[in-house]
């Protein structure tokens, strides 16, 4: 992606203060797009702010928000039509696994927290940006799935994970298929294995937590973890006009983790 070829866009990226959304803010400003962040971590959002800015970047952020709330949503969303006349892309970034371990020791709780944290997250926010969309002529909505949405990848464990983000995926080719009226185009992203403060303990943890993150990577290819920056590249590229007639599909980040049934042999 060459600078300034999103120049113009506003792209709203949820959970802005780290990981993933990070390196999507900085991205999408380097290509020339005025981002507008959020996130619960007010340190780390604000840390994104400066990060875009000092790069020569245009970022504003809302913070602390909780976008599974319908008037954060809204405020969020209104900053950004307030400040830059519009909205071009959403990319519901943000998301937090509340369940993990075997289902027969998950509680109700943990799946209810796990709905909201990573399936009603993406539901909000859509629903508060859509007529903008419309009115705007056209966008995109960019959503994260998970390899969990199409694949076991024991021996992380978390049924509600996986049920979240198979309905991610699902709810966005719903998406595309309502959003074709109004030229709006909606794609998901499933990454794999990606190393970021969410995960660091598998790679620098203690011992158990360093076996799950080895157990993940064995199953890899290409026999590493990804990266964040990996992750935000394509989200870029999809916003950009050479990705205009991707819509209504995922697109798996994963090293070829979900494609290839792996098991390591010598050359």
């Amino acid at each position: 992606m060459s600078a300034g070829e999103l120049t113009g866009k506003v792209v709203l990226i949820s959970g802005t203060g780290s990981g993933q959304g990070r390196a999507a803010a900085l991205a999408f400003a380097k290509a020339g797009a005025k981002v507008v962040g959020c996130d619960v971590n007010v340190q780390g959002a604000e840390e994104t702010v400066s990060l875009v800015r000092a790069a020569g970047g245009e970022m504003l952020s809302l913070h602390p928000a909780d976008v599974t709330e319908p008037e954060v949503a809204a405020r969020w969303v209104k900053m950004a039509v307030d400040a830059f006349g519009g909205i071009d892309v959403l990319y519901n970034n943000a998301g937090s696994l509340r369940a993990r371990g075997p289902f027969a020791k998950s509680t109700l709780e943990e799946w209810n927290l796990t709905l909201r944290y990573e399936l009603t997250i993406v539901y909000v926010p859509t629903m508060a940006v859509w007529p903008h969309l419309i009115a705007r002529g056209g966008g995109l909505v960019i959503n994260t799935g998970s390899i969990s949405g199409h694949t076991e990848i024991l021996p992380l464990r978390s049924a509600a994970h996986g049920a979240t983000k198979a309905g991610v995926i699902g709810f966005t080719r719903m998406l595309a298929a309502e959003g074709a009226l109004h030229r709006i185009r909606s794609v998901s992203i499933s990454p794999g294995v990606i190393r970021s403060g969410a995960t660091e303990r598998y790679w620098t943890g203690d011992a158990a937590a360093r076996a799950v993150g080895a157990g993940m990577v064995a199953k890899i290819p290409m026999q590493r973890h990804g990266e964040c920056e990996e992750i935000a590249s394509v989200a870029v590229f999809l916003a950009s006009p050479g990705a205009s007639f991707i819509n209504g599909t995922d697109i798996l980040v994963d090293g070829g983790m979900v494609g290839v049934s792996y098991s390591p042999i010598s050359a």
